[in-house]
């Protein structure tokens, strides 16, 4: 599955911050320069890539290799939702992922 996310921010902050939250939740990073990262943990492996659209949006685009509505999955889609209230004070994140 893949997700993507348009965030505000750059893309330094946006991997800072996905790396901050693969770790909390026990996944080992490889950065792969300043536009992928790989997190991989007991649930399977995330990539993550960074694009600069336009000057104006960082797109935030998480791959994982489940189908579907795997654990890993819910985590990625945690990942944005928490990126979007970090960014938009006013946003509240629901969702039992």
């Amino acid at each position: 599955m893949e997700y993507f996310y348009r965030a505000r921010a750059g893309s330094d902050e946006v991997l800072g911050f996905a790396a901050r939250f693969f770790r909390e939740r026990g996944f080992a990073g490889e950065p792969g320069g300043s536009d992928h990262a790989r997190y991989a943990g007991a649930l399977g492996t995330v990539d993550l890539r960074i694009e600069v659209e336009g000057g104006h949006y960082t797109r935030l685009t998480l791959g994982t290799a489940e189908v579907g509505e795997s654990e890993l999955d819910k985590i990625c889609k945690r990942l944005l939702s928490e990126l979007h209230a970090a960014q938009e004070p006013g946003h509240k994140v629901r969702g039992a992922y």
